[in-house]
């Protein structure tokens, strides 16, 4: 776009300058074409999954291909066409988004963003499972070439190789209440459909939070017990021990802060599912203690977090999953000092800027002090995070057209299984 007095000329490049025709199916090429604006005016929810309605199709056609910014479920088998496509859907418009630039180089330094663990649900085999994308720091799945266009078959296969199975069947909770609210539980998680479930690491967050703070001239108080961190004193050659922001208000905005990009990964989501021709939607209607393992009943396992309980908290605090996502706190760190050391090791090298150690000692104090406080940390918010999810599957066209108006779904939807399933179409 060039300015000049003051109207703007716009050029707009072929799309083949960008991203190459790719040897992925037709299907594949629909999603390129579809356009952002049919998929922003035509966004709903769209629950009525095939097979769900009264025609008699059991379960239907299965949904194959990974989804999310997180932790998902779902079942596997399907085509085979699908699994990439919407490995890349959900990398780009979730993981890639928040996920997979965990730097932003700015000369010798990295600036930290917040990370998750993207993760979906699909793979070769012909069972339920709940798999992770391993996309964390994860560096560019391919490079551009020198006309800045994509190979996306190259992104593809690199982001096949990131795909763990971490358990075998569905996700451990079943689609009623008090685990799924009353008007989700005829939908959400059955057979049949796929549960993405974006996980974030809020202590990690709030532990860069105080480090971001003192980067800017602040250090945290506790406003609960109406006090000043002991001991900060020590560091006024360092930062305005009296230039303060409440304990309370970092944890609360932190946990804003990482909602929105929870919430972002799952609106890429929905977008995507849009133009694959996919019913679902993007809805915080579960349990988020079940979803994560702390439902208090040993049949309702959710993804198995470690979590603890205390008189001082009025809800269990899950800490992380080992070997799949550890939260920056005890129990998974001795102590906050330790898990700060192993955050600016993540963040900032090898090679990257690294605080010296009167920085590191200050943050170190306050984190130290929340969690001795407090019993954990973060203080007064949960160290791992949900709040909403993204649910894929097929649509019931025949549900829909006997229901609904003329318009209920796409046109990508009405074309979704001869694009897609040109082998089950009738």
């Amino acid at each position: 776009m060039v300015n000049c007095n003051h109207k703007q000329i716009w050029s707009i490049p072929d799309k083949e300058a960008h991203i190459r025709k790719t040897s992925l199916p037709p299907g594949f090429q629909d999603m390129l074409e579809f356009g952002l604006v049919e998929a922003l005016l035509g966004r709903r929810s769209r629950r009525f999954f095939h097979g769900c309605g009264d025609s008699g199709r059991g379960n239907g056609l299965q949904i194959a291909g990974p989804a999310e910014s997180s932790l998902g479920t779902g079942e596997a088998p399907c085509c085979g066409r699908m699994r990439p496509q919407y490995r890349l859907a959900q990398h780009d418009l979730s993981c890639r988004a928040v996920c997979s630039a965990p730097f932003e180089l700015r000369g010798h330094s990295r600036r930290p963003h917040i990370s998750f663990r993207g993760r979906f649900s699909h793979q070769q085999n012909l069972f339920d499972g709940v798999y992770v994308m391993e996309v964390r720091d994860s560096s560019a799945l391919a490079e551009r070439r020198e006309d800045g266009s994509l190979d996306l078959d190259l992104m593809l296969e690199a982001l096949r190789g990131k795909v763990r199975k971490i358990r075998e069947g569905r996700l451990g909770l079943p689609p009623e209440v008090p685990y799924a609210e009353p008007h989700n539980s005829w939908v959400v998680n059955h057979p049949g459909t796929m549960l993405v479930i974006p996980v974030g690491d809020l202590a990690q967050h709030v532990l860069l939070t105080l480090c971001y703070m003192l980067q800017n001239g602040l250090v945290v108080r506790d406003d609960i017990n109406g006090r000043s961190i002991p001991g900060i004193e020590k560091f006024k050659g360092l930062v305005d021990t009296e230039n303060t922001w409440p304990l309370t208000f970092v944890e609360q905005w932190s946990m804003a802060k990482l909602s929105a990009e929870l919430s972002t990964s799952c609106y890429g989501g929905a977008l995507m599912l849009q133009s694959m021709g996919l019913g679902g939607w993007m809805f915080n209607g579960l349990d988020p203690f079940s979803v994560l393992g702390a439902s208090g009943n040993r049949a309702v396992p959710g993804l198995g977090f470690r979590f603890d309980t205390d008189d001082r908290w009025p809800y269990p605090n899950p800490t992380g999953l080992t070997g799949v996502m550890e939260g920056f706190c005890p129990p998974h760190f001795v102590d906050m000092g330790e898990a700060l050391e192993a955050l600016c090791e993540r963040k900032f090298g090898p090679g990257g800027r690294v605080h010296n150690e009167e920085f590191r000692a200050c943050v170190a104090l306050q984190a130290n002090y929340i969690f001795e406080t407090f019993g954990k940390f973060p203080g007064t918010v949960p160290s791992i995070f949900v709040l909403m999810y993204l649910q894929a599957h097929h649509l019931d066209l025949e549900f829909y057209d006997r229901f609904f108006k003329e318009g209920a779904y796409l046109k990508t939807h009405a074309a979704h299984r001869a694009r897609w399933h040109p082998e089950d179409s009738d």
